[in-house]
């Protein structure tokens, strides 16, 4: 169950290019004060997965509300396609923010 709700929390992040620094920004929309910065993707996605594991433990041993992040998810597993669109979406963003500071650096 734990697995589940990491895995579909993580179907919702969102990630971005800090211009300043080139780094990575992920967060989770549905989670607020659940996000990462790292200088890949990969490792802002990793950090970001390592700070929803924290997180979601210490609400549970807070017994603070979690969000219902499984509407979301029993969505996507009934059409797989959504799930692609979603990723795809999000390489596009951050494909378009990476041509775009290109552009701004060479002119």
């Amino acid at each position: 169950m734990l697995t589940s709700y990491i895995r579909a929390a993580m179907r919702q992040a969102r990630y971005e290019i800090i211009e300043d620094d080139r780094s990575f920004y992920g967060e989770i929309p549905a989670i607020p004060g659940v996000w990462a910065n790292a200088k890949t993707l990969e490792a802002c996605r990793e950090e970001l997965e390592s700070v929803l594991e924290g997180w979601v433990l210490l609400s549970v041993a807070d017994h603070s509300p979690i969000p219902d992040i499984e509407p979301c998810y029993r969505d996507m597993a009934a059409d797989p396609a959504r799930e692609q669109e979603a990723l795809e979406w999000s390489e596009g963003v951050i494909a378009d923010q990476q041509d775009r500071l290109a552009t701004d650096e060479h002119g």
